[in-house]
């Protein structure tokens, strides 16, 4: 058996909360015909996408990420300012930007390279530190990518805080029919 899981920072609620009341505009904006939202309580900072986890490897997971967690100490995120992926001109994912300290960097590294011992293949792609907004629907027109990045371009948004960070979630995502649930599996705190 498996399960779908992934290795997050979560926010703490008053950020949540700021960036909902920051991007109403947006969302009124862009409308839920164009984009499905990602529910303010979901946001979360995405570390590293495992897929699917064997239920056996969860243990070894946990280990893994309480050893990388001893390593890292407590570090300050800034938050703020919009963007798409994967470009302005073809927005199919709305995110609020990060200010990455090199901490973050070296945190995400540190998990991709345990992760990689216990056999998941790391990202191709270079770490670019966001929080998801919003994906666009399938099959949304040129004039619905135009609409999109005009809402974009008219919304300034500046800084929405600052979270504190001291520690990594093994977190479980449940695929339903309003999109995924998520379940707090493991928390592995940083060095005091």
């Amino acid at each position: 058996m498996t399960i779908r899981a992934f290795i997050a920072i979560d926010l703490p609620e008053f950020i949540q909360q700021n960036i909902a009341k920051q991007t109403t505009r947006l969302r009124q904006i862009i409308g839920e015909e164009l984009i499905r939202w990602v529910p303010p309580g979901n946001t979360h900072l995405n570390l590293k996408f495992l897929g699917d986890v064997p239920i056996s490897h969860l243990d070894f997971l946990k280990q893994s990420l309480t050893q990388t967690a001893k390593s890292s100490s407590a570090f300050d995120l800034q938050i703020g300012g919009l963007g798409s992926f994967p470009s302005s001109k073809l927005p199919r994912i709305l995110w609020v930007g990060i200010h990455a300290p090199a901490m973050l960097l070296t945190l995400h590294q540190n998990i991709e390279v345990a992760m990689d011992k216990l056999g998941y293949k790391k990202e191709e792609r270079p770490f670019f530190p966001h929080l998801t907004l919003g994906r666009a629907r399938q099959n949304i027109s040129p004039t619905d990518s135009v609409k999109i990045r005009d809402a974009l371009q008219a919304i300034q948004l500046g800084n929405i805080g600052t979270a504190r960070v001291n520690s990594v979630h093994l977190i479980k995502s449940d695929l339903v029919s309003r999109g995924p649930e998520y379940t707090n599996l493991f928390s592995a705190n940083f060095k005091q």
